[in-house]
């Protein structure tokens, strides 16, 4: 087990629709990251912002970006998560790709697909959560629209870092701020969430607010409104641990099960 994780948050904007340059563009910041970094996190559909034209630019699991994740994720000894546009069996996904040092993948599809702009009709929901064991610590990835519905994410698996990667609108950004905080303190974990900054080409605007919060529910990494770069953290075991020792909420949680949809 390792007693801290160093996690490196992207904020950025992306170009729309176009994978080759939203790849070179974190490439770039990728690669001036220091050696200690262990977790490299970037946006919802990175490569491509927020799309219902899944057809358009759907990549497969043996396309560009799923390798471009394993090569740079070997080559820097680093995790790499971020969600891409997945076309598999005719259909798409809105898949959460954890692409670990050795090259193994391990992957995520969005559960809760954001109705609002029309994501249910394009791509299929996913029904299956993702624990990954990285480095002795517990993660459990999810996708922007997940952070609303706080059952899906309860920490019945007795994770120690929730994350989530998100297109999260600035209209709705105090929603944002406000469920990443409620996440960790009722799960008591790490709380994580990276968002984009900019606007794309239906006129949605984003303003970032990408932060961590620890299990108590204390901002401890936050980005200025706006601003495109790369904020690191240090997460440790030891807090986690003394406040779920000492203050033993997650022993009253209530037990429930879950319906597929």
């Amino acid at each position: 087990m390792q007693e801290n994780l160093e996690i490196a948050l992207i904020q950025s904007d992306l170009a729309w629709e176009n994978p080759e340059q939203n790849r070179i563009n974190f490439t770039n910041y990728i690669e001036q990251l220091p050696e200690t970094v262990d977790v490299v996190l970037l946006p919802e559909m990175f490569t491509t912002g927020f799309t219902m034209n899944a057809a358009r630019v759907a990549e497969t699991m043996q396309g560009k970006t799923v390798a471009w994740m394993q090569h740079l994720a070997v080559k820097y000894d680093v995790a790499i998560i971020g969600s891409i546009i997945i076309e598999e069996n005719n259909n798409f996904f809105n898949r959460l790709i954890f692409a670990k040092p050795n090259g193994d993948l391990e992957c995520y599809n969005k559960r809760h697909t954001f109705t609002l702009a029309g994501e249910d009709k394009v791509y299929t929901a996913g029904n299956k959560k993702l624990i990954v064991d990285f480095k002795g610590w517990k993660i459990c990835p999810l996708i922007c629209y997940d952070l609303r519905f706080p059952v899906w994410a309860r920490n019945t698996e007795n994770y120690d870092v929730l994350l989530y990667v998100a297109n999260w609108p600035k209209p709705r950004i105090s929603a944002w701020d406000t469920l990443l905080k409620a996440r960790a303190i009722e799960n008591m974990s790490y709380c994580i969430g990276v968002n984009r900054v900019g606007s794309d080409a239906l006129n949605n605007e984003y303003c970032g607010h990408s932060a961590v919060y620890d299990v108590l529910g204390n901002n401890i990494e936050t980005f200025r409104p706006n601003e495109a770069g790369v904020k690191i953290v240090s997460l440790s075991k030891n807090h986690i641990d003394l406040y779920r020792n000492k203050l033993r909420f997650l022993n009253d949680m209530d037990v429930f099960s879950i319906q597929e949809k």
